[in-house]
């Protein structure tokens, strides 16, 4: 679990997150949605640590982020998996290399462990036969599946997605969610993803987290969201046509 307790952040007199408190479960698809220049980019990135926080507080399962160290917060990080927007593959290294490197940047695995666990990651993310292509020799969806790989590989505790469907097609996308939600499930993870698809909301959205001009304007699930009458709300997820009338006929 993460929780956030009255976490605030201000770049000059630009107040971009106001008092925001709630807790990320473990095991849960926890989705952060919100305009553009809500603040939730600036959430994620305030949550670890690449933003210090103004005031408030972070806890990583009661352990209070923002009071470490560089040492403390350095052991936390290992327990971090990344997903970053347009996967963010080294483009020198082969699919296989780029999945491995974390483990060659942080575990203390011998050889043959680092060879197993490629492999058991590459094959939990379905892929099969593309272990020494490029980056640049694969789709982007494949892409993607190589990103969460190399995000799972250390074993994390939390799992961070930003934009994971960026430049996917609507069939591809609802397939990295669901892989996604399938693996925060499978390794009981805290994962937290940033987006602006309104399928994910809909189709992972366990629990979802609204932010309003760097407010916490509401919280719920896919479910709760067709009930709601936060009028911010409604006007950022049914914006569209499809989105109105299925609220309508519900």
């Amino acid at each position: 679990m993460i929780e956030l307790k009255e976490v605030n952040k201000s770049f000059s007199d630009l107040k971009v997150l106001d008092d925001i408190s709630i807790q990320f479960e473990a095991g849960k698809t926890n989705l952060i949605i919100g305009q553009s220049g809500s603040g939730k980019t600036v959430l994620l990135k305030s949550i670890i640590g690449l933003h210090e926080v103004d005031n408030g507080h972070v806890y990583y399962d009661d352990r209070d982020f923002t009071q470490m160290n560089f040492n403390e917060r350095k052991l936390i990080r290992k327990e971090m998996g990344m997903v970053f927007q347009g996967g963010a593959l080294f483009d020198s290294l082969s699919v296989e290399e780029n999945v491995r490197f974390p483990l060659d940047m942080f575990s203390e695995m011998n050889e043959d462990e680092k060879i197993g666990r490629v492999k058991f990651c590459l094959d939990r993310v379905d892929i099969k036969k593309a272990h020494k292509l490029y980056p640049a020799e694969i789709s982007g969806g494949m892409q993607k599946r190589v990103a969460i790989a190399r995000a799972i590989a250390l074993n994390p505790s939390y799992l961070f997605c930003d934009e994971p469907n960026s430049g996917l097609d609507p069939v591809t996308a609802i397939l990295i969610d669901k892989l996604i939600q399938e693996i925060t499930k499978e390794f009981n993870m805290t994962t937290i993803i940033n987006t602006h698809d309104m399928n994910s909301v809909m189709e992972i959205g366990e629990k979802i987290l609204f932010i309003n001009k760097g407010v916490k304007a509401w919280e719920g699930s896919s479910e709760e969201i067709f009930d709601t009458e936060n009028q911010s709300l409604n006007n950022f997820v049914f914006a569209s046509n499809l989105f109105k009338k299925i609220k309508k006929e519900l």
